[in-house]
């Protein structure tokens, strides 16, 4: 009974189970996630954690009011396949919300928001 336990369970120690690190999660933005800018960016970039596939990715910056303040086409790969970037229009002293969804390149999609503010 032991030998049958330990030729099942040995297994699962030697070869834990592969982890979610295969989805791409955003590491980094600039301007960076939550941050004050007090000159207003030209450009948002994010870097995620794998690779992404462009005709599946997107990102959307919104002032407080709702108004789209991005140029409306993200670009890939400069600096990586894992870069995602888009141009922002002229931005005024305010709080933006930028919201994301990326398929990855192992088809895992994920999908976040978060806020910077120009100040004045």
């Amino acid at each position: 009974m032991r030998t049958r336990v330990l030729i099942t369970v040995l297994p699962l120690l030697l070869f834990p189970a592969a982890t979610a690190d295969a989805h791409a999660f955003l590491d980094h933005a600039d301007p960076r996630v939550g941050s004050t800018v007090h000159t207003a960016p030209h450009a948002l970039t994010l870097w995620f954690t794998q690779d992404l596939e462009p005709a599946f990715s997107n990102v959307e910056v919104r002032d407080a009011s709702g108004g789209r303040v991005d140029s409306g086409e993200a670009s890939f790969g400069a600096g990586g396949r894992n870069v995602m970037r888009i141009a922002l229009k002229p931005l005024s002293p305010g709080t933006y919300t930028v919201s994301w969804r990326v398929l990855s390149v192992d088809t895992h999609t994920t999908e976040g928001t978060f806020s910077f503010h120009v100040g004045e």
